[in-house]
């Protein structure tokens, strides 16, 4: 169990960070099933390790170099339970609105499911309405 929930913490701590998105290759299985939730809606998403890589690029792009806090980790098993804070700098005008430049928190977690070495699923939770609101959406 321990060397999951190691596994799971290297790559929250290089990868998610924003420090070496490009790793994600060393984590992620080829295909990992990505369960969001969107409006309440659950949602499904097939990631490669390439694709999440492009999806710390576009965190980047939209908060800077923000800073990443593991807050919690729990392994039971396959599976870790991580939550974490981030904290950047509202930077995006892709939404149609023109950047604060004010800090931005997000707090999120995520159940990480491990196989053969690899995280191949995982179910995240991330406070959208708190980041409308500081977006002033």
């Amino acid at each position: 169990m321990s060397d999951v929930k190691d596994l799971v913490r290297r790559f929250l701590l290089e990868v998610r960070s924003g420090d070496f998105p490009e790793r994600a290759v060393d984590f992620m299985a080829p295909v990992v099933l990505a369960h969001q939730v969107v409006s309440e809606a659950p949602v499904t998403v097939e990631r490669s390790p390439a694709n999440y890589a492009a999806h710390v690029g576009e965190m980047l792009d939209a908060y800077g170099r923000f800073s990443f806090r593991l807050d919690e980790l729990l392994a039971d098993g396959a599976r870790v339970y991580a939550r974490w804070t981030q904290v950047g700098t509202d930077q995006d005008a892709s939404d149609g609105r023109e950047p604060t430049g004010r800090p931005v928190t997000e707090v999120a977690s995520a159940v990480y499911r491990v196989e053969d070495g690899f995280i191949v699923e995982y179910w995240i939770q991330i406070d959208r309405a708190g980041l409308a609101a500081q977006l002033g959406a």
